[in-house]
């Protein structure tokens, strides 16, 4: 009967011959994580993400939104108007769109209103956090597609809280059409983010090389 490694020390001693265990190694070299591999992971999602943001943009701006002046007599969605809308303008859509219309609106609001400017300023997020290194610039950059996001998503629930209402005030109007002006232009200015970002990323790059 074999002696446990105990007996064998009690019997023999300092001599005593105690077999040795190893155990296997907890991380496999073979999955290490190189920076080469974090930069692939990275331009993955950051392919997926642009993909999905430019689905998103035509699906709602170009198809959905488009689709819902069948509802309101040939009227722009507030959504669409660059430039903002007044009170008068509102007056008509409302007049012209009835419960079941404004209904609709507000769920393209809480569906593709919603993941569109969650997905783009995430893809943002990641695409000057991965491309700019010094800390201030990113920073900076990053305060754009942020403002985007909040701007756009306030935005859609001052829209519906427009429509709701059965005689919107001017205060009203004016926050909605706001929010959507700032939309616009938070979006332009983002895409120009995104592009200063890339070119940083191509110039760091070269300089490596």
């Amino acid at each position: 009967m074999a002696k446990t490694p105990a007996q064998r020390i009690k019997k023999h001693g300092s001599k005593a011959a105690v077999p040795q265990h190893h155990l296997p190694p907890v991380i496999n070299p073979t999955t290490a994580r190189t920076p080469e591999k974090a930069q692939n992971n990275s331009n993955l999602i950051l392919i997926a993400g642009v993909v999905a943001s430019l689905f998103l943009f035509w699906y709602l701006h170009l198809l959905t939104l488009n689709q819902l002046t069948d509802l309101s007599g040939g009227l722009a969605m507030p959504d669409s108007q660059v430039g903002g809308f007044d009170p008068a303008y509102i007056s008509q859509l409302q007049s012209a769109m009835d419960g079941d219309a404004r209904g609709q609106l507000n769920y393209v609001h809480k569906t593709a209103g919603t993941l569109f400017p969650l997905i783009f300023g995430f893809t943002w997020l990641l695409l000057i956090g991965t491309s700019v290194t010094r800390k201030a610039l990113r920073w900076a950059l990053w305060a754009v597609p942020l403002l985007f996001v909040v701007a756009r998503l306030w935005g859609n629930a001052a829209i519906d809280a427009m429509m709701a209402s059965a005689a919107p005030d001017a205060g009203q109007v004016a926050l909605a059409s706001g929010l959507t002006v700032a939309g616009w232009v938070l979006l332009v200015l983002s895409l120009l983010a995104g592009g200063v970002a890339a070119v940083l990323s191509r110039s760091t790059k070269k300089a490596i090389r």
